[in-house]
């Protein structure tokens, strides 16, 4: 299986998160993309190129002009107040308050946030960009007939939306490969969120349309990040009613019930018949990932890297989560390599 990668998600290390009312050192850093590069080398995977340059064009067809306007201008704008740490909210426009954009670089960066866990750093745009490049030359590879793709992107994006940034994610890579799939000939996309947090970027949106079918298998939103999206009667609006299916767990899930909510999604996917699968593939369901309540373990990432590769479609994986370190290049390349041996009988 080709990966894609690009250093450049090393100019991306943000010093600090919000987390537990405390300033913490951020669990999203450079050696979780490290470690994933170093485990598909090591099995030699296949081979690892670098992505192409796609420009502005594919990530306006999902994200809002004036967001990455922002997030271009970023962080020249709070160099100008003379600040050299990482930027970080300190007030957000939630309910009964004016939905405005303001001129001010703080009341901007709460404007588009909807967290205190996404640094923006010196090198994040670059770093974000390149992330989404590797998304598109994963989708791009697709498109020329690839059965399965795997782009290592760093940062994650499913938490992003059209125009706000939050949970370590910037620009929705998983989102904008499956537009550019769409807009480049496919009829119907799948998507399958398997990261722990729910992919609440993603399905807002997807949410009102109908040629993207999104699954996500995640933490119950009643006691888990993000919280406030992810529930199981979201089932799309307006056109899209009927083509969102959310799997919300109980904390201390394993592979026993976890595997039957992706058997479930697998046949939602199979029903829908699409054209290509994109797999938001976060490994944070791991029985000892720091951030998660889950309980897989590394053998249960093969089985699900099978389950996936029987549904015989196109597939794109796009990394997401995953924050014990020392495994996350484990568990992900055995998704791949479940995903592999199937397609390879």
């Amino acid at each position: 299986m080709l990966t894609l990668y690009s250093d450049d998600h090393h100019l991306h290390h943000g010093k600090h998160e919000l987390i537990g009312g405390q300033f913490q050192p951020c669990f999203e850093k450079p050696s979780r993309a490290d470690m994933v590069l170093e485990r598909v080398r090591a099995v030699k995977l296949g081979d690892v190129r670098p992505p192409q340059d796609f420009g502005l064009a594919p990530i306006r067809r999902v994200h809002d002009a004036g967001f990455l306007r922002f997030l271009q201008n970023a962080w020249s704008d709070w160099q100008a107040l003379g600040r050299d740490h990482d930027m970080l909210p300190i007030a957000w426009p939630t309910r009964r308050l004016r939905q405005v954009e303001p001129t001010d670089i703080d009341g901007r960066l709460g404007y588009y946030s909807f967290d205190a866990g996404a640094p923006i750093t010196a090198g994040t745009w670059q770093a974000i960009l390149s992330s989404a490049n590797v998304s598109l030359s994963g989708q791009a590879e697709l498109t020329k007939g690839a059965r399965g793709v795997f782009s290592l992107c760093r940062p994650p994006g499913h938490h992003a939306a059209a125009d706000y940034i939050g949970g370590y994610c910037y620009l929705n890579n998983a989102a904008i490969a499956t537009q550019a799939l769409l807009d480049l000939g496919a009829k119907r996309v799948a998507i399958l969120d398997v990261d722990y947090h729910h992919g609440n970027g993603t399905q807002d949106i997807f949410y009102d349309r109908a040629d993207v079918l999104f699954t996500s298998i995640h933490g119950d939103p009643r006691f888990e990040y993000p919280y406030f999206l992810g529930f199981a009667d979201e089932k799309g609006m307006g056109v899209g009613e009927g083509f969102n299916f959310n799997y919300p767990l109980a904390a201390g899930s394993d592979w026993s019930v976890w595997g039957l909510a992706l058997a479930d999604a697998c046949r939602q996917i199979a029903a829908y018949a699409p054209d290509a699968l994109v797999v938001s593939l976060g490994v944070d369901t791991f029985k000892e990932d720091p951030i998660s309540q889950f309980k897989l373990d590394s053998p249960d990432y093969l089985r699900m890297g099978e389950a996936i590769g029987r549904l015989g479609l196109q597939t794109l994986f796009v990394m997401e989560g995953g924050y014990a370190v020392e495994e996350i290049g484990i568990n992900a390349v055995n998704v791949l390599q479940g995903f592999d041996s199937v397609q390879s009988r």
